[in-house]
């Protein structure tokens, strides 16, 4: 039997195809890094209040009112320490008896969410920022900006993400 040669196929080129690929994977790498313009995270560092109460109140469910979504109870947030919400990218601290603050926990150096909370740091997987959620202050750079703040309610036992 004899054999035929199948016509060739036009297609792109070889250098036309890895250059695409390469730059697929440039776009990516540049995206995961974020932007250095600090514009995201800065307007939102005087944003946010924080609120402290006592145990005037009956507790419950703390939808008090405000619309607020429930985060813990003041129980659940050791004094000196703290703790993260990662569902809603906040951490909340007792920097002393009955005063509760909250914080974001995006980096502020290139907006990774941080988990990772060391007694009372909260430390960026990242590039190893590391940030007080006592009073948001940065501890170890390459993060310039403090955490911005969060607005939480504190009523009775239960603390609300405003």
């Amino acid at each position: 039997m004899s054999r035929e040669s199948l016509p060739p196929v036009a297609g792109p080129a070889r250098r036309t195809v890895i250059a695409a690929v390469g730059a697929a994977g440039l776009a990516v790498a540049l995206t995961a890094c974020g932007s250095d313009d600090g514009s995201s995270d800065s307007a939102n560092t005087q944003a946010g209040a924080n609120a402290s109460g006592g145990d005037s109140g009956a507790g419950g469910n703390a939808s008090s009112g405000s619309g607020g979504t429930a985060l813990a109870k003041t129980s659940d947030i050791p004094e000196g320490g703290g703790k993260v919400f990662s569902d809603h990218q906040v951490v909340v601290s007792q920097p002393k008896a009955g005063e509760f603050k909250a914080f974001t926990t995006i980096c502020t150096h290139r907006q990774c969410p941080m988990t990772d909370l060391q007694d009372d740091i909260l430390v960026c997987a990242c590039h190893g920022s590391r940030f007080s959620v006592i009073d948001g202050s940065v501890k170890h750079g390459p993060a310039l900006e403090p955490l911005g703040a969060k607005k939480i309610t504190v009523d009775g036992d239960s603390i609300t993400l405003a």
